[in-house]
C-alpha cells in the first residue's frame, strides 16, 4: 500500500499486483446504456435517493418515483432499519421488481466511514450486494472502493452477475489536493469499474474549482470512463448542475429528504439542467 497524508487523514493507494492491474486496466470502459438511459455522454442523469427506514415506506417511495417516471433511483439500503437481515432486503428487492422494469436502479450501502448510516462489516456488505446483483431488480451496484479489501476482484464478480459497478469514494470533511484527487480517480479506473464516483466536501471556492478541474481532466485522460463528481454542501452546489459542461454523468436530486448535503430537490434540479442544456444547444 502506498500512503499519502492529507491534513489529518491518511490516504492509502491500493497498489494492484501486475496480473490484477492488467485485468483492471484491460477492461474497456466506455459510455453505456441502461434501459435506454445513456451514461457517460450528454446531459447528466438525475438519480433520486430513497432513504426511508421502514420496509413499507421504502417500497411505497420507489413505486411512487417510478410512477413519476424518474430516470434513476438509488436505494440507500444503509438507511433501512433492518438492513442487516438479508431476507428483508431480498423481500424488498422482489417487491419492487415489477415497478422498476423501466427505471434504472442503483443499490447502495454507504458506511459510516464514508458518510453513511451503517458500520456493518465488509463480509455482510458484499453478501447484500450479491443479493442485489442477483435479484433482477438492480442495474448498478455502488462499491466503496477504498473500503473494500480487494475491490477489483469484487467489481469483476458483480459484473459477471450482470450488473454495472460504480466505484465510489466520499470525503465529508475536506477536499484533498489535486494529486490525491487524481490518484483516487486513477485507482478506481484501474480497478475496472463501469463508473468512477468521487464526492468531497469543500471549505473554500477553490476546493470547488479543483473538483470541476479534476472532472474535466479525468474526461480528457480517460475519455471512455464515465465519471461522477460532486462538491458537497451549499458551497459546492454548482458542481451538481455543471456535469454536462465538465463531464459528470450522474447528479443526485432529492424527493423530500436529502441523502447528502447540498442536494437540490429533483424538480428544481430538472429545471436547472433543462435551462443549461438549452443554453448549450440553442
Amino acid at each position: 500500500m502506498a500512503c499519502i497524508f492529507f491534513r489529518d487523514r491518511l490516504y492509502l493507494a491500493k497498489v494492484l499486483s501486475t496480473d490484477r492491474e492488467k485485468e483492471g486496466t484491460g477492461t474497456m470502459q466506455r459510455p453505456f446504456d441502461v434501459k435506454g438511459i445513456r451514461f457517460g455522454e450528454g446531459r447528466p442523469v438525475i438519480c433520486v435517493p430513497v432513504v426511508e427506514k421502514e420496509e413499507g415506506a421504502v417500497i411505497r417511495k420507489i413505486r411512487a418515483l417510478t410512477e413519476q417516471n424518474v430516470q434513476m433511483i438509488e436505494w440507500r439500503a444503509d438507511c433501512f432499519s433492518r438492513m442487516e437481515e438479508p431476507e428483508r432486503v431480498r423481500e424488498i428487492l422482489n417487491e419492487i421488481k415489477p415497478f422498476v422494469r423501466d427505471t434504472v436502479m442503483l443499490f447502495t450501502i454507504r458506511t459510516k466511514q464514508q458518510g453513511g448510516m451503517t458500520d456493518t462489516d465488509e463480509k455482510n456488505i458484499l453478501y447484500l450486494n450479491e443479493i442485489a446483483a442477483k435479484s433482477g431488480s438492480v442495474d448498478l451496484i455502488d462499491l466503496e472502493f477504498f473500503e473494500a479489501t480487494r475491490p477489483e476482484r469484487e467489481i469483476r464478480r458483480f459484473q459477471r452477475m450482470g450488473v454495472r459497478v460504480i466505484a465510489s469514494h466520499h470525503d465529508f470533511r475536506a477536499t484533498p489536493d489535486e494529486r490525491i484527487l487524481q490518484m483516487l480517480m486513477d485507482q478506481m479506473k484501474q480497478g475496472g469499474a463501469d463508473i468512477a464516483k468521487l464526492a468531497v466536501m469543500p471549505n473554500t471556492a477553490d476546493d470547488v474549482l479543483r473538483v470541476l478541474k479534476l472532472t474535466n481532466d479525468t474526461k480528457q485522460k480517460y475519455p471512455g470512463l464515465p465519471v461522477v463528481t460532486m462538491s458537497m454542501g451549499g458551497l459546492g452546489v454548482i458542481s451538481r448542475v455543471a456535469g454536462e459542461f465538465f463531464g459528470s454523468c450522474i447528479t443526485f436530486g432529492a424527493d423530500g429528504e436529502v441523502s447528502a448535503p447540498g442536494q437540490m430537490q429533483k424538480d428544481v434540479l430538472e429545471g436547472v439542467l433543462d435551462a443549461l442544456h438549452r443554453s448549450l444547444y440553442p
